[in-house]
């Protein structure tokens, strides 16, 4: 199974992008508001698909977003669901998502998706 990796950019507003499958350990960082939201992540939910499927190891999901658009909150939140049906079965999964201590904005957004996934999210306040 190959990792993933992709460079974040500034410029078309893409997050930073590191799957590991020999770790199991996934990061996003950065700001996530592009064009194409959907194109972007429907990888990564495919990478996901196939980790569970194959792999079936422990999976650590860092999320280290400064900011994300709507579509990107949708996106995030379906790679959520698949970690918690993951979870449900039987698999062992860390989600931990780090949050300027500052940002009230996003600390309530994480809230919201834990709320809409009943997946255990662990707030970094940094």
């Amino acid at each position: 199974m190959e990792n993933i990796f992709i460079e974040g950019s500034e410029v078309y507003f893409t997050p930073e992008v590191k799957f590991d499958a020999a770790t199991g350990t996934c990061e996003i960082a950065g700001e996530s508001y592009l064009e194409e939201t959907y194109a972007f992540y429907d990888p990564l939910y495919k990478w996901l698909k196939e980790y569970i499927g194959t792999k079936k190891g422990s999976l650590t999901f860092n999320i280290k977003l400064r900011y994300m658009n709507t579509s990107s909150s949708k996106c995030i939140l379906v790679m959520l669901k698949i970690l918690k049906n993951y979870k449900d079965e039987g698999g062992k999964v860390i989600v931990n998502w780090f949050i300027d201590r500052e940002d009230d904005d996003m600390q309530e957004e994480v809230e919201d998706i834990l709320r809409e996934t009943e997946m255990p999210i662990n707030s970094v306040l940094e």
